[in-house]
């Protein structure tokens, strides 16, 4: 799946984030997904992006983000 700057998405709890593009991490090359949440930026790695969680605790079992936008 094709990350692209301003798409939105909701993490498995609740928050919603848009990303501001990727990048990739200065040591390890990884590409890391940029983003936005609250007025600061973050950076994930894309292939955690993509993960599937599973929560018991929360009674969830999904992916870790779903696209919105």
């Amino acid at each position: 799946m094709e990350i692209q700057p301003g798409q939105k998405y909701k993490h498995f709890k609740g928050g919603v984030y848009e990303v501001v593009g990727v990048a990739k991490h200065s040591e390890t090359l990884e590409e890391m997904v940029v983003y936005k949440h609250d007025g600061q930026l973050w950076a994930r790695p894309r292939e955690m992006w993509f993960d599937e969680v599973d929560k018991p605790e929360l009674g969830y079992k999904g992916p870790r983000f779903v696209l919105i936008d």
